[in-house]
C-alpha cells in the first residue's frame, strides 16, 4: 500500500530521517523514496540499525496515522537490510537505488531521453544532489561513494551522472541476480557464505536475526591517523587542533572525521580536541555539516576521499 500520499508525506518523511541519522551517527550515503516503499544505503558505525529504522519507521507513523486518520501499522513487516560487499558492488547498488523511479512499468515503456529527463526532476531521492541539479542535503554523506569516480573533484559529479544514466538503457543482469541471491548480503560467494554462517549462528543463540552484517566488530582509524589527514590538507599542525581558531573550520572538521571515520563518541572526541563537553563537539559537528563555501566544502570532500581510500585499504587487509 502507498505509504506517501502527497509532497507533505514525503517532505514529513525526510525530515524524520534527517533528524534520525543525526540521532544516530549514521552515515546516510543515498537514498530514493518511492510511493509504497523507500531504499536506504547506510552505514552505522555505532551498530544501531535497528534503533534508527525504529526511530523513523515510528516517527512517521505516528505522523501519517494523524495525518490520514488512519490506525495501526504503517509499514508492512520488519524492514529489510543486507550487507554490501565491496566498492563494486557498492556503486552498482548505488546506480540500482538511484534509478528506480524510472524502471517502474510505465517508465520503462518511455523512449531514454524521456527517462533520464524524469529522473533529473525526480524529486524524493538524493540523486539529484549527487550530480549537481540541487545543493546537497546535510544529512547525505556523499564524499565516499563520489570518491570511487576518480578524476578530479570538480569532475566527479558528471563522472557519477554518466555512470547512473548509462544504465538506464537496460538492467545490469548480473548484478540483479546478486541482488535477489542472499536475503542476508549482496556480494561474492565467500561474502554470502559469510553472511549466511554469521546469521545461523545468532540464530542458534536465539538471537533476532537483525544487524548481522553491521554487529561485526566497525573497522576504523586510528585517532593519530585521521588528524594527520585533516590537518595534512588544511595545511596546519595536529596540535593546532586543540587550540581556539575564530571563524576556522579545523575543529569541526576534525570531529566530524573522528566520528565518521574514527567511531568516538563525542566525549572522546572533546577530550581529544580539549573542548569542553559533549555538547560543544554536537555544535562542532552540525558546524561542519553547515558548511556552504566552496573551497571549504571541496577540501572537506577531499579529506573524506583519502580517509575513504584508507578505509577501503583497511577492510582488504
Amino acid at each position: 500500500q502507498r505509504i506517501f500520499e502527497d509532497d507533505r508525506d514525503y517532505e514529513r518523511f525526510l525530515a524524520r530521517l534527517a533528524e534520525s541519522v543525526e540521532t544516530y551517527r549514521i552515515r546516510l550515503y543515498l537514498f530514493c523514496l518511492l510511493g509504497n516503499h523507500a531504499h536506504l544505503l547506510l552505514e552505522t558505525p555505532d551498530t544501531n540499525l535497528s534503533r534508527f529504522m525504529q526511530s523513523v519507521e515510528t516517527g512517521y507513523t505516528v505522523y501519517y496515522n494523524f495525518r490520514h486518520k488512519t490506525v495501526g501499522h504503517l509499514f508492512q513487516g520488519r524492514y529489510g537490510a543486507k550487507l554490501v560487499d565491496g566498492d563494486d558492488y557498492l556503486m552498482k547498488l548505488s546506480r540500482y537505488i538511484h534509478l528506480n523511479p524510472v524502471f517502474t512499468a510505465r517508465m520503462k515503456a518511455m523512449p531514454r531521453g524521456q527517462r533520464i529527463s524524469s529522473l533529473r526532476d525526480y524529486r524524493w531521492s538524493s540523486y539529484r544532489s549527487y550530480v549537481g541539479l540541487a545543493k546537497e542535503l546535510k544529512y547525505v554523506t556523499y564524499g565516499p561513494v563520489l570518491a570511487q569516480m576518480g578524476g578530479r573533484t570538480g569532475q566527479r559529479k558528471r563522472l557519477y551522472r554518466e555512470f547512473v544514466e548509462g544504465g538506464i538503457a537496460g538492467a545490469d543482469d548480473e548484478f540483479m541476480e546478486a541482488l535477489k541471491t542472499s536475503p542476508h548480503a549482496i556480494g561474492g560467494d565467500d561474502f554470502l557464505a559469510w553472511a549466511r554462517d554469521a546469521y545461523l549462528q545468532l540464530a542458534e543463540k536465539q538471537e533476532t536475526s537483525e544487524d548481522i552484517a553491521f554487529r561485526q566488530e566497525a573497522r576504523r582509524l586510528p585517532s593519530e591517523a585521521i588528524l594527520d589527514v585533516v590537518c595534512r590538507h588544511l595545511g596546519i599542525k595536529v596540535g593546532r587542533l586543540q587550540e581556539r581558531m575564530r571563524n576556522s573550520v579545523a575543529r569541526p572538521v576534525a570531529a566530524m572525521m573522528l566520528s565518521r571515520y574514527g567511531g568516538l563518541t563525542n566525549r572522546a572526541i572533546a577530550r581529544l580536541l580539549r573542548l569542553s563537553s559533549a555538547g560543544t563537539v554536537t555544535y562542532q559537528l552540525r558546524s561542519a555539516a553547515g558548511i556552504t563555501d566552496r573551497a571549504k566544502k571541496a577540501t572537506v570532500a577531499a579529506i573524506e576521499a583519502d580517509l575513504g581510500r584508507r578505509m577501503s585499504e583497511v577492510r582488504d587487509d
